[in-house]
């Protein structure tokens, strides 16, 4: 069985750039960054397409911009195929989850832009009450990078493949964990680009404010299942849903298991729809026996490329 999955980016992987030529070459993706400019009351289409870097890295600003053009690749890749590749799965790495409610069906993309761009202004804030961040580790077990957590305070974020482990948390407790990782024998440390300890106890005040959003929210339950980060266990009705996206602010992201889920339920074909081709990269260390690329190969399989804003 060769079932298929969707799979969508979260934050880092913004490009000044990004959906420009899709929505050029795709009348379904700019009518995408059209609905997105009418909701937000601004031009998002222009912050993609232009920039600059600084405006678009920026929390509040970055995760609509990624969600929407993930969602401008998802119409266009249901424009071009017209329903020729069905997921088995739909699945997102942290904000990308909100991408996999779109193509579930759980709400419709106006509703789920404004939430994204809430939960940006939320994390943002949070992230300036308590300054904090994100870092990488490469080459250390779970075991021993939980014992770096247990000294300094960190607190483990994303298991992303084999060997790769995010912290979270506050500089201070980055900056020793960075110490002891390196002591401890890791391959490589790397800061992230982000504004905040995203999924961790430092998140709390934008979770607690989050719930209080996202109760108020009809939901429908998602017509293909959603793989949860923070259980890596198929989602099949809204109120479970509904508690996902609130646990996800502080929880940690278990992408490699649910990747090994997705691939022990019959899934030997990954699609990362939206920007970039970082979840495509995880993917294939985490199974070597998966196919895992950009949709851009679908979209656009006559000239061999990928549009701008696809590599980074």
């Amino acid at each position: 069985m060769n079932r298929v999955a969707f799979i969508f980016p979260g934050q880092g992987s913004q490009a000044v750039g990004m959906g420009k030529e899709l929505s050029e070459r795709s009348a379904a993706a700019r009518r995408v960054f059209q609905e997105a400019d009418e909701v937000l009351g601004l031009s998002l289409s222009q912050l993609c397409f232009e920039g600059p870097p600084e405006v678009l890295r920026q929390t509040i600003n970055a995760q609509p911009a990624i969600m929407t053009a993930s969602v401008a690749f998802l119409a266009a890749t249901y424009e071009r195929l017209n329903g020729q590749v069905r997921p088995a799965f739909v699945a997102g790495h942290s904000l990308g989850e909100y991408t996999a409610l779109v193509a579930a069906g759980v709400l419709p993309f106006a509703e789920v832009l404004q939430l994204v761009r809430e939960r940006g202004r939320l994390m943002h804030e949070a992230g300036q009450r308590v300054p904090g961040g994100m870092v990488a580790i490469l080459g250390l077990d779970l075991a021993t990078v939980e014992e770096v957590c247990w000294q300094t305070g960190a607190q483990v974020a994303n298991l992303n493949s084999v060997g790769q482990i995010v912290l979270s948390g506050t500089r201070q407790a980055l900056a020793w964990a960075l110490d002891l990782a390196r002591v401890a024998g890791a391959r490589k440390v790397i800061p992230l680009d982000v504004s905040g300890a995203f999924h961790s106890e430092l998140m709390r005040p934008a979770m607690i404010a989050m719930a209080k959003v996202v109760e108020e929210i009809a939901l429908k339950d998602p017509a293909v299942p959603i793989v949860s980060n923070t259980t890596a266990q198929p989602l099949r009705d809204a109120e479970a849903i509904r508690r996902e996206l609130v646990a996800q602010l502080c929880g940690c992201v278990y992408w490699q298991r649910s990747v090994e889920f997705m691939v022990r339920a019959g899934v030997g074909t990954f699609y990362e729809v939206g920007p970039g081709d970082v979840l495509s990269g995880l993917i294939k260390r985490i199974d070597r026996n998966v196919a895992a690329s950009n949709v851009g190969v679908l979209l656009f399989p006559e000239d061999g490329r990928q549009p701008q804003g696809v590599e980074q």
